[in-house]
């Protein structure tokens, strides 16, 4: 049986710089998220698309939350496997593609776990489980976008 979950942000734009939107320079593209109870976060456009660059971009967290995500049901399936995982990072890339039109979209996507796994941990398992996670993964399931991922794997050493 499927279950329904809903989630509410708040978006304000912060970017009026007097004179609203009258042209394309006049306006900047600071904002804030916000949701009950969470930190705000202070978001803009990309520096290249006229956006304040100290400031999270739609594209960087659209990143976040697919290796977020892809980290969480990882640890789901590992643990379905039996499978100790004592540390992970990742460093997501991406590429947008722009057309001449403005619009666009990304063309691809790579995730590259690092995972530190408990010692003697079987090395296909532990990779089977990242391909158990992007089919779990509700934000990969959401979007069209080609996603690679490419983990590397350490052991804790045995005492």
């Amino acid at each position: 049986m499927a279950s329904q979950h809903e989630y509410t942000v708040e978006i304000v734009w912060t970017g009026n710089r007097g004179t609203g939107t009258s042209d394309y320079r006049s306006y900047g593209r600071e904002l804030t998220v916000s949701a009950e109870g969470k930190s705000e976060i202070r978001g803009s456009a990309d520096k290249t698309f006229h956006g304040d660059a100290d400031r999270w971009n739609p594209e960087e967290l659209f990143l976040t939350a697919l290796a977020q995500c892809h980290m969480l049901s990882y640890f789901h399936a590992a643990v379905k496997s039996g499978i100790v995982v004592t540390g992970y990072t990742d460093a997501p890339s991406g590429t947008l593609t722009v057309n001449s039109d403005g619009s666009g979209r990304f063309s691809r996507v790579t995730l590259r776990p690092r995972v530190r796994l408990a010692a003697g941990t079987d090395e296909d398992a532990a990779a089977d489980a990242h391909d158990e996670a992007h089919r779990l993964c509700f934000i990969a399931n959401s979007i069209s976008v080609p996603i690679k991922i490419e983990p590397e794997f350490e052991w804790e050493t045995a005492n």
